[in-house]
């Protein structure tokens, strides 16, 4: 006799009240799962396939403790936090089916649950608003870019194809307007932007690099689903040893500068790419490009690991280092920054697909002028 099909609304493990349909966060991780959060303060995360459980784990535990890594890690299970499963759940219809099968459609879903204790919780919530008035106050004199909603396109429009022919001409003009409209049409054109940064002339490669930043940041404030596809197929071809990155890093660094307020937590991710030779220099870059209007970003990475960055042969390096630690505030390296205004040593800097050469000693002297209250960023 086969076994009769039960399906109950997920509920949440800790007070036992039904919970709602776990959605997108509001910035965009590596490793996406949909959270939610139940009305006893409990935080929980979905993992479709039941695969993913471990990455799910950590996800939720780190959403439960305000997106703080490092007080995340620091945390003792059962000492300090509760964790609770919901298994057999399906996304598409949001119910628990205890016969793991729904219309010969496997069920596999789980739903993580992760509840802090009470004082974990306010001591979590004291770090978040400390870290927030430390960020306006750090924030204030940088750059601002205005985030503008897309008009939304009309439904009744004729919708156009994207094709390499159509993308390149766009592209050649400059004409962000009409590729920003391509992509509310078709969903491939980004990919077919992301082809033309296999451009050997690294001028070209910027310029591509900066309007597909563009696009991005109008694109994101109605389909941010799209960009966030984008960013990982750029970290996964970054991540390929077999391939040669040329002008992904720089395009990473040009989208999350667009929207840090959407795409900033894929911040951290770029210094995995700094144990390679091959692309420091641009990670560096990008990392100055993000610091620029969220220098709170870089600070809430590792940063520090890249103090002896200063003393590198290559002047290139030293002068994007002391920008990148200038437009941060990095009183720590104010020293070693006062060591470098007498290095006369040239190099170029790409500033909205335009190259500039700066000295290493102008980059240093500017650095510690910011770091010490003087004048704001370039």
């Amino acid at each position: 006799m086969s076994k009769q099909r039960i399906t109950t609304p997920p509920w949440c493990p800790f007070c036992g009240q039904k919970v709602g349909r776990a959605t997108d966060a509001i910035e965009r991780k590596m490793h996406e799962f949909k959270v939610g959060r139940c009305r006893c303060g409990a935080v929980y995360s979905c993992d479709p396939t039941g695969h993913n459980i471990g990455s799910a784990m950590v996800e939720t535990l780190v959403l439960a403790c305000d997106n703080n890594w490092d007080f995340a890690w620091d945390l003792l299970p059962e000492e300090d936090y509760l964790t609770g499963l919901v298994e057999d759940y399906d996304e598409l219809t949001h119910l628990v089916v205890n016969t793991k099968n729904m219309d010969g459609r496997p069920v596999r879903g789980v739903l993580y649950f992760v509840r802090l204790h009470t004082a974990v919780t306010e001591i979590s919530q004291r770090i978040k608003e400390k870290k927030g008035i430390q960020s306006s106050q750090q924030n204030a004199q940088t750059e601002q870019i205005p985030m503008v909603m897309e008009p939304a396109p009309d439904p009744k429009r004729k919708k156009n194809k994207a094709n390499k022919q159509v993308v390149k001409h766009f592209a050649d003009c400059g004409d962000i307007d009409a590729l920003v409209a391509l992509c509310f049409d078709d969903k491939k054109t980004l990919r077919l932007l992301q082809r033309l940064l296999y451009e050997p002339d690294a001028g070209q490669r910027m310029r591509i690099a900066w309007i597909i930043g563009q696009v991005c940041a109008r694109v994101a404030s109605r389909e941010p689903g799209q960009v966030s596809e984008l960013l990982h197929r750029l970290f996964e071809a970054c991540s390929d040893s077999a391939a040669t990155p040329w002008g992904m890093v720089e395009t990473l660094g040009e989208v999350i500068a667009g929207r840090p307020d959407i795409f900033g937590a894929f911040t951290r991710h770029l210094l995995n790419y700094m144990g390679d030779s091959s692309t420091q220099l641009q990670v560096v870059w990008a990392l100055a490009k993000i610091a620029k209007v969220r220098p709170d970003l870089i600070r809430e990475t590792t940063f520090f690991n890249l103090f002896h960055f200063l003393s590198h042969p290559n002047p290139a390096m030293r002068g994007l280092i002391a920008l990148l630690m200038g437009r941060i505030k990095a009183t720590e390296v104010a020293l070693q920054l006062m060591a470098l205004v007498d290095d006369m040593a040239e190099l170029m800097i790409w500033e909205d697909a335009q190259p500039h050469t700066y000295t290493v000693s102008v980059l240093a002297r500017e650095a510690v002028a910011k770091i010490h209250g003087g004048e704001s960023q370039k």
